[in-house]
């Protein structure tokens, strides 16, 4: 299995208001590095899992509709938690849909999207694809 991973940042205000996220339950904003990985068996005719250039416009590109967003106004979250696993599952199934467009798209077997909150704490969502 080969893989491409490529980062980027956002950030974004939200609350989790639930007693068991303790002090986050106010409105507060998070800073996080977002880790995408493209998955694939085989590499395609250019040696390549998928073109970097294309995989950061993608991320940059579904990243924008969360940056400087408080997701408690966010129409997407309506009604739910935007806790960082919940967060980094919604990034991949949206890299996943625009990725999906493409030629190399359709071949690859997963994404991984990891967010890293600080360097000591970070979630990630596995989303395989049929291929």
């Amino acid at each position: 299995m080969f893989s491409l991973t490529v980062r980027r940042h956002f950030m974004i205000a939200h609350s989790l208001p639930r007693e068991v996220f303790g002090p986050a339950q106010g409105l507060h904003g998070a800073t996080f590095v977002a880790e995408v990985t493209f998955r694939r068996r085989a590499l395609n005719a250019d040696a390549i899992v998928l073109d970097i250039g294309a995989a950061g416009t993608i991320i940059e590109e579904v990243l924008a509709d969360l940056n400087y967003r408080n997701l408690d106004e966010h129409p997407d979250f309506a009604g739910k938690l935007s806790t960082t696993e919940a967060l980094a599952e919604y990034v991949a199934q949206r890299v996943a849909r625009e990725v999906g467009k493409s030629d190399d798209g359709a071949q690859l077997a997963g994404i991984d999207v990891t967010l890293r909150e600080n360097p000591d704490a970070w979630a990630t969502f596995s989303l395989d694809l049929a291929s």
